[in-house]
């Protein structure tokens, strides 16, 4: 009978990365339909609605449970594959190469894309109204990164 309840899950690979850059390697489980788009639930999805302020995890070298405290988190990586960008094929979406420097000292540089009405395309715009977790793309690998821990975003010349 508890078996009919339970909500189908997919095992995914991410990297957490923590103050001071400390990484694990570690599985998240996420649904296969998600609320809000097409598709199953992405590990943004996970972080930024959660409503939880631990999330479950599966460490890849020992196989423990561990319990995500998500706030404290830096930053998550995944395959870009599994973060598609959500842009309808009919908006050309703003772009920005950028340098993001944590309040730790780490580094990430990649791409940051959004789509925001005209008025306010800025990437101000977007970095004060985003969800908490923001993604970078850095070419194969899209890092969600926890404003909480953003020191400053610097654009960089294309």
């Amino acid at each position: 009978m508890l078996e009919s309840l339970s909500i189908p899950k997919r095992r995914v690979a991410a990297q957490f990365v923590l103050p001071g850059g400390g990484s694990r390697a570690v599985a998240v489980f996420l649904a296969e339909a998600a609320p809000g788009h097409s598709g199953g639930e992405r590990l943004s999805d996970l972080l930024n609605n959660s409503g939880s302020q631990f999330i479950p995890a599966l460490d890849a070298e020992t196989e423990a449970m561990t319990f995500v405290q998500c706030e404290n988190l830096s930053l998550a990586r995944v395959d870009a594959a599994l973060e598609p960008n959500v842009v309808d094929q009919f908006t050309i979406p703003t772009e920005h190469e950028v340098e993001v420097r944590l309040m730790d000292g780490q580094k990430l540089r990649g791409l940051i894309t959004y789509v925001l009405p005209e008025a306010h395309s800025r990437l101000t715009d977007y970095l004060n109204n985003a969800p908490p977790f923001i993604p970078l793309l850095e070419g194969e690998k899209v890092a969600l990164i926890n404003k909480r821990h953003v020191a400053y975003v610097e654009t960089l010349r294309r």
